[in-house]
């Protein structure tokens, strides 16, 4: 966990919540109120965001006590008690829609990940998950990929090169995108790896002639031309396979021998996995 940035993630959150007051809980129940909740699951899924949670209350109040049952990456259904909160009222109210908000996207990330990471058994394919991200959350959505036994694939534009068609089409082509690539990686000292998205066999022809990338991404390739280009790249180059994947289909590119398969779905269209944080009466 990237704790500098948990910190940062939870204040800003913090902020746009509760602004200068709970004032329903402030107007509505004493300060001194002390109580506990419970954390419910209402779906079934795999469970992600309980270390977050965590950190939400500690940052929210440091003396609330906190009672874990259920870890990330557990199989959790309708009823199943992930935790209880316990201490002053106030605070739980004032953490309870930032832990119930991330906990429910992030296990709807790893629930959606997990299935997908299941269709992919007996394959050699992994799934990799994408830049399509909320805006302020991919730490999160990213984590939650791992918990559901995803892979990440860059986490941003600066920590690798991928040579995408606009790319290739405004530096004048294929070749000419490489190269300028491997120049810049030697002029600025960095240690990049650089994958490249082909979008035809010719432009793959164009790529192994010219060498010096660490991927190829194969676009929107259906079944057979992916097969060919596989067999073609002869383990070379890893190889990564995007554009139109679902869960319908995913096994069918895996059985292609692709080495990854992105799939932006998993993070910029997830049902979220149903939660609520409920008072317990004494």
């Amino acid at each position: 966990m990237d704790k500098e940035y948990i910190d940062q993630f939870i204040a800003n959150a913090l902020k746009e919540d509760v602004g200068d007051g709970d004032h329903t809980s402030l107007a509505t129940i004493p300060d001194d109120t002390l109580g506990k909740a419970r954390l419910l699951v209402k779906d079934t899924g795999i469970l992600a965001g309980v270390e977050l949670a965590l950190e939400i209350f500690k940052a929210v109040d440091p003396n609330l006590q906190v009672n874990v049952f259920l870890q990330d990456g557990a199989l959790v259904k309708p009823k199943d008690i992930v935790l209880e909160v316990e201490g002053n009222v106030h605070s739980i109210l004032k953490a309870e829609r930032l832990v119930l908000n991330c906990m429910q996207r992030m296990s709807g990330i790893a629930t959606k990940t997990h299935h997908i990471v299941d269709l992919l058994k007996g394959t050699n394919t992994q799934v990799l998950d994408t830049r399509k991200t909320t805006p302020g959350m991919r730490y999160l959505e990213k984590w939650a990929v791992r918990i559901g036994g995803g892979v990440n694939h860059r986490f941003g534009l600066y920590d690798m090169i991928l040579i995408k068609d606009n790319h290739v089409d405004y530096s004048g082509g294929i070749r000419q995108a490489i190269e300028n690539a491997q120049q810049y990686i030697s002029t600025q000292n960095k240690k990049l790896a650089i994958e490249i998205e082909v979008r035809n066999f010719d432009e793959l022809e164009e790529v192994l002639q010219t060498g010096g990338v660490d991927r190829i991404l194969l676009d929107n390739f259906n079944f057979a031309d992916l097969k060919q280009a596989v067999n073609i790249i002869e383990g070379r180059y890893i190889t990564e396979a995007s554009g139109g994947i679902t869960v319908d289909n995913v096994r069918e590119y895996a059985n292609c021998g692709v080495d990854y398969i992105s799939i932006g779905a998993l993070t910029h269209s997830v049902q979220c996995l149903d939660m609520s944080l409920k008072a317990v009466k004494s």
